[in-house]
C-alpha cells in the first residue's frame, strides 16, 4: 500500500479534536500563551555535554527545555544523581517541558510493543524525577508491515496515556515525515480519535507536516489542549519535500513554512503552548552554541 492508498482510510479522522471556529480569530481571553521552549538537539552537536545545555538555554532566555532521553541515561551512568540534576534545573528558572525517546511502544511486533510500553514507563518514571511532566510518542522501531493498523495503534496509544497517568508525565503523540508507517498528521488524528481519551496530545512539527505530506490547514482542526508542545523549525524551498533530511531544518523564517498562518492557527487554538526549537542543522554545530540558541529564540519571537 502505498502512501496516497493508506491516506484514502483517514476518513475517520478525529471529529473529537475538531473545534468550530468562529471568526477569523481568538479573542484575547481564549487566545493561546506562548512559551519557549529549546530542544538540545539544536546544539547536540557541539557536544557540550547536559549541564552546559541546560546553562545556554537559562542564558540565552528560553522559558523551558526539551531533554533527550538517552542524554539523561547518559549523566546518570556517570554516577551523578537525577535529584541533584532536578535542583540544578530549578535554580536556572527552567522547566522541562517534554523528553524526547525512542521506546519501541507502537511496533506491530507484540512483543516489542509490550517490551517498548515497559521502557516508556521507565522513561516517564525517570523523567518525573527531574519534575518532567511530558514525552515524546514517536513511531520508534522497526515495523514489518508499513501499511500499520491505525486502530491498534490508538488503542496501544491508549494504554500509553494510562500509563502517563500512572506516572504523571503525559505521551505527546509524534509523527515523523520521513516515517514508512506514521508521518501524516491525518494518522495521528485518527489514532487520536481511536484512543478516545481526554488526555489525548499531539506534537506537531513544522518540518514534518511538510515532509510527509501533511500541509498545515489541519491545525485549524484542533482545540487548544490537543497540542502543548509543536516543534519549531523551517524549511528551504529548493528541495523536493522527499529528499529534505532533518539536517535541512533551518531557523523560523529563514525557510519556506507558511509561519505567519501557523502561528496565527496556533494562536486561535487557545491554551498554553511550547514553542521548541528542534534543528538538526550541521552547519549550526559547528558555531557557537549559545549564539545558535539566542539566534533561534530572536527568530521564533519575531512571529509572536
Amino acid at each position: 500500500m502505498n502512501r496516497r492508498e493508506s491516506l484514502q482510510s483517514l476518513g475517520l479522522a478525529a471529529t473529537a479534536l475538531m473545534f468550530p471556529r468562529i471568526g477569523d480569530g481568538a479573542s484575547p481571553a481564549t487566545a493561546s500563551q506562548f512559551r519557549f521552549c529549546l530542544n538540545t538537539s539544536t546544539i547536540r552537536g557541539q557536544q557540550l555535554g547536559l549541564k552546559n545545555n541546560i546553562d545556554i538555554a537559562a542564558r540565552a532566555g528560553y522559558d523551558s527545555l526539551e531533554l533527550w532521553v538517552d542524554n539523561v541515561k547518559h549523566y546518570v551512568n556517570e554516577g551523578h544523581s537525577l535529584s541533584g540534576l532536578s535542583r540544578y534545573i530549578r535554580d536556572t528558572g527552567l522547566e522541562v517541558a517534554n523528553a524526547i525517546g525512542f521506546a519501541p511502544w507502537m511496533s506491530d511486533d507484540e512483543n516489542i510493543s509490550n517490551n517498548g510500553l515497559m521502557q516508556m514507563k521507565e522513561e516517564m518514571e525517570m523523567m518525573a524525577s527531574i519534575g518532567c511532566t511530558r514525552i515524546a510518542a514517536p513511531p520508534a522501531g522497526d515495523f514489518n508491515d508499513p501499511g500499520i493498523d491505525l486502530f491498534r495503534a490508538g488503542e496501544k496509544y491508549r494504554r500509553l496515556i494510562e500509563l502517563g497517568r500512572q506516572t504523571g508525565v503525559m505521551p505527546q503523540l509524534e509523527f515523523w515525515g520521513s516515517s514508512e508507517v506514521l508521518y501524516h498528521m491525518g494518522q495521528i488524528m485518527m489514532m487520536a480519535a481511536v484512543a478516545d481519551d481526554p488526555d489525548v496530545r499531539l506534537l506537531p512539527d513544522v518540518y514534518h507536516m511538510y515532509r510527509g505530506g501533511s500541509g498545515f490547514e489541519s491545525l485549524k482542526m484542533l482545540q487548544g489542549h490537543s497540542i502543548e508542545i509543536f516543534h519549531m523549525n523551517d524549511y528551504p524551498g529548493n528541495t523536493p519535500a522527499e529528499k529534505l533530511t532533518d539536517a535541512d531544518r533551518v531557523y523560523p523564517g529563514d525557510g519556506h513554512a507558511p509561519l505567519e498562518t501557523i502561528f496565527a492557527d496556533l494562536k486561535a487554538m487557545g491554551g498554553m503552548k511550547y514553542l521548541s526549537l528542534e534543528l538538526f542543522n550541521r552547519s549550526y554545530w559547528e558555531q557557537d552554541a549559545l549564539q545558535v540558541a539566542k539566534t533561534g529564540l530572536e527568530k521564533m519571537k519575531k512571529f509572536i
